[in-house]
């Protein structure tokens, strides 16, 4: 007679949160306002003011832009600002920084809308393997928005996690 095989993981009361469901889809691009300056160094206002006139803006369209200037320029704030106001009708998002910037702020925003209310009390996994690169800034936001709601908080999947947090309370 064949012992049925129990599933104690599926039966258990662990609440599991996956930071790649908080990935929201589409394309992410650097605007890189280097090639918009005089020699890659200097912002001739007039010039510069003429290429966001004419640009097509609507290439940014549903995207998720980080503006930057990789080049070792002095650039006055309002040419970033100027660039944003262009792209802002078109894009999902947009940032000052660099790729890494716009996912983190991705990420935090979609952190952020998570009632962690649905998470007081219940023991928590935090899933540590995914498909995607989720940045390390995401697991942190997420670990101190629901530390103060959750019985207890651990990192990795079912079959191996690693403590984190567990309150006083459950002790």
């Amino acid at each position: 007679m064949e012992k049925e095989i129990i599933n104690k993981v599926a039966q258990s009361d662990l609440v599991a949160v996956n930071l790649e469901d908080f990935y929201l889809k589409g394309e992410r691009v650097l605007f890189d306002l280097k090639g918009w300056l005089f020699e890659e160094l200097i912002l001739k206002e007039k010039d510069f003011r003429e290429r966001v006139k004419n640009h097509d803006w609507s290439q940014y369209q549903n995207k998720f832009v980080a503006i930057t200037c990789t080049a070792d320029a002095i650039v006055p704030t309002w040419a970033f600002m100027l660039v944003a106001s262009a792209l802002n009708p078109f894009t999902h998002k947009i940032v000052f920084g660099d790729l890494k910037k716009l996912e983190e702020e991705i990420f935090s925003e979609q952190i952020q809308k998570l009632n962690v209310e649905n998470y007081r009390g219940a023991k928590v996994i935090i899933r540590g393997c995914s498909h995607i690169e989720v940045p390390v800034s995401a697991y942190v936001e997420l670990m101190t928005r629901l530390r103060p709601v959750a019985k207890s908080i651990m990192y990795g999947d079912a079959c191996s996690t690693v403590p984190l947090f567990k309150s006083k309370d459950s002790a």
